[in-house]
């Protein structure tokens, strides 16, 4: 029986309970449809945010004409430099339609009454109302005027290249020519039966050897902070005074729960000297000094570089025309193997099954084309 959902959560909108409240041609509601991923995304990693089926079952409940999906999240943190400003600009858009029975007098009263943040609140609730008068105003005011650029579909070359350079950054030149040359080799492989046709194992090869040899270790996340990009991404988000805290799980000196999973720790801002630091010693990775490189996630993360290798170098003599996609499904068997810790510990058991399987199936259709 509710006259008006305010919905700052598209999936919590969506769930039956808070569907049952709504009804057809007496509900209005006004929806954020700026998402944030769930805990779901973690167990399956195919999970997609379901925003075109909840917002039909919002329309169905409440009646296409009655709702506005609205990409608050989105337009609030560009106005106000914070995602907490959704709420209250989802509050100022729902009053300005008429939809709330309140006098805008009592609600900067309450606003006042509450003395949390007064006059930023004030400011989202009015940028609300601005937006449900004006949609296209404001997004023309937070959308910065940009140079149109036509660009080409990257080539297969464009794609190693710039797999090249990244791993060059990385770790280093010669890293980065281990990766050429085995693309390299398998491109050579598969031009001989292509007959001008695109070259899907090299392209999925190129994909996925990257993806193993370009780990991410403790190197690779200093380096990524320190790189100049995070700092402005986050200058650029907020401004005055404000702290940043890293949430981490450094294998060997993190705490484990009862299933023996690592639990993440508060770090400081101090943590960005030590990546500062720890971004110089990239050259260690893999070596005898690399203390980080003993933990069983890493042996096996520089294990499966190996092993890629060795499996497609051995079945690229055997490539004919019968088995090029089992091979391309192979090659591509990295793309099952995601997470860290424990996660990605799961994922590799049931890739390295199917990789099993797929191999069988490659060596019989082989036989079969022989």
């Amino acid at each position: 029986m509710a006259d008006l959902v305010i919905g700052c959560d598209l999936i919590v909108t969506a769930s039956k309970d808070a569907l049952s409240r709504m009804g057809e041609g007496r509900t209005f509601a006004a929806i954020n449809t700026n998402g944030t991923p769930t805990s779901t995304f973690i167990k399956n990693p195919n999970w997609q945010f379901p925003t075109d089926s909840a917002e039909d079952d919002i329309r169905k409940a409440c009646g296409s004409d009655r709702v506005d999906l609205v990409d608050a999240g989105a337009i609030a943190t560009a106005l106000m430099g914070d995602t907490i400003a959704t709420n209250m600009f989802i509050l100022g858009y729902s009053w300005q339609k008429g939809w709330v029975p309140l006098t805008e007098a009592a609600l900067m009263r309450a606003i006042e009454l509450n003395g949390v943040a007064i006059g930023f609140n004030k400011e989202a609730f009015n940028w609300g109302r601005i937006a449900a008068n004006d949609m296209v105003a404001v997004k023309r005011l937070i959308t910065p005027a940009q140079v149109i650029e036509l660009k080409r579909a990257p080539t297969l070359d464009d794609t190693i290249s710039k797999r090249i350079a990244f791993l060059t950054d990385y770790q280093d030149a010669a890293y980065a020519q281990a990766y050429s040359d085995f693309i390299s080799q398998v491109k050579a492989a598969e031009s001989k039966i292509a007959d001008g046709k695109p070259l899907r194992l090299t392209e999925a090869a190129a994909k996925y050897f990257f993806k193993l040899m370009a780990y991410k270790d403790e190197y690779e996340v200093a380096r990524l902070y320190t790189d100049g990009k995070f700092e402005k991404k986050i200058a650029d988000m907020f401004e005055g005074d404000y702290a940043i805290n890293y949430h981490l799980a450094p294998p060997m000196f993190a705490k484990r729960d009862a299933q023996g999973h690592l639990v993440k720790q508060k770090f400081g801002p101090w943590m960005m000297k030590a990546f500062g630091l720890m971004a110089k010693m990239k050259s260690l990775r893999g070596g005898s000094f690399d203390i980080f490189g003993y933990t069983a996630e890493r042996k096996m993360e520089r294990a499966l570089i190996v092993e890629y290798r060795q499996t497609l170098t051995q079945l690229l003599p055997q490539l004919n025309a019968a088995n090029l996609s089992k091979a391309v499904a192979i090659a591509s068997i990295p793309e099952d193997i995601r997470g860290y810790g424990h996660v990605k510990e799961r994922h590799l058991s049931a890739a390295k099954a199917k990789e099993a399987s797929l191999l069988a199936e490659f060596q019989a259709q082989g036989r079969q084309a022989a």
